[in-house]
């Protein structure tokens, strides 16, 4: 696995992307490009276009140029790598693929993103069947949407696009925000174990549907408890810490604690509290230190389904 990919997927669905528009989808719909898991397959399976895919996939192309699908990201941001899988596509995939970025601010047509100025991130590179292929990219530009090509047609299953969030948050000038939140540029930088789901889920936008939309550890056996860190999107004065046990009947933490950091400085925002299985836990933090990390220790071990910090950009 590329390093890259422990980043969150700019372009997931669920963190608000959208396959916004593309050249053809004859055989099997754009939209399953930025859909979340892993690709599904039932050999056999026909519908009125053929077999059924888990994937987008375009028509044979009979005249010169290639096909393409335009994506924008739900959370813009500084890509640092790209996977394209073609999973279960092995007779009908493309032989090429490269992919091109743009940033256009606002809420812009497929046609204005058409002719907005567009930069290769990924240069044309060869493809093969039923397989995941990692791109890193090197550039420090923010952003907002990308582009697959496909040389000439063929069926991608998944289009992943890594990277750091950089949000525009002159929006809140004024106003309140979780600092804590993945789509504001926050990121879980450090946590004491990821065994079962991933620590940056806990910061994720939207509610968990499930334990595995959270973030929980393995079973703890020895001393000491499990914890993570939390980069906020800036440093801010923290007011109100959600703490939420949704879905963890049986594997909740016992207590949780929150520690804000600041350089070499420690504050304490929530000492050791109790907490409940399935249950949304709000505390007000009266201490008033402005902060630019949070560590949150949960005690024993176990997991949580999200964790917001309400407060001010300082």
């Amino acid at each position: 696995m590329s390093r890259f990919t422990t980043l969150p997927d700019l372009a997931l669905r669920t963190l608000g992307g959208s396959v916004v528009a593309a050249s053809d989808e004859s055989f099997a719909e754009k939209e399953s490009l930025i859909r979340p898991g892993r690709p599904g397959f039932q050999a056999e399976t026909f519908g009125n276009k053929g077999q059924v895919y888990d994937g987008w996939e375009t028509r044979r192309r009979r005249e010169p140029g290639h096909d393409w699908a335009l994506i924008r990201l739900g959370l813009p941001g500084v890509i640092r790598g790209v996977v394209i899988d073609t999973a279960w596509f092995k007779g009908n995939y493309p032989p090429h693929a490269s992919v091109e970025a743009a940033a256009v601010e606002g809420h812009p047509s497929p046609a204005e993103l058409s002719a907005a100025e567009w930069v290769e991130i990924v240069q044309k590179a060869e493809l093969k069947g039923d397989s995941e292929h990692h791109f890193e990219v090197a550039d420090e530009t923010r952003y907002t949407h990308v582009r697959l090509n496909i040389h000439p047609d063929g069926g991608v299953a998944r289009l992943r696009v890594h990277g750091e969030v950089r949000p525009d948050l002159s929006v809140y000038d004024g106003l309140g925000l979780d600092l804590a939140a993945l789509a504001n540029g926050a990121l879980v930088t450090a946590c004491s174990n990821d065994f079962y789901s991933a620590p940056n889920n806990v910061i994720s936008p939207g509610l968990a549907r499930h334990q595995a939309e959270g973030w929980e550890t393995a079973r703890r056996r020895g001393e000491g408890n499990d914890w993570l860190l939390i980069r906020l999107a800036g440093r801010g004065v923290i007011k109100l810490a959600e703490i939420d046990t949704t879905n963890l009947l049986f594997n909740a933490p016992g207590w949780v604690s929150l520690t804000g950091l600041d350089g070499e400085r420690e504050v304490e925002l929530l000492p050791r509290t109790r907490l409940q299985p399935d249950t949304p836990h709000r505390f007000r933090i009266h201490d008033q230190d402005p902060v630019t990390h949070v560590r949150v220790d949960i005690y024993p071990d176990g997991g949580l389904a999200r964790a917001r910090l309400h407060g001010h950009l300082t």
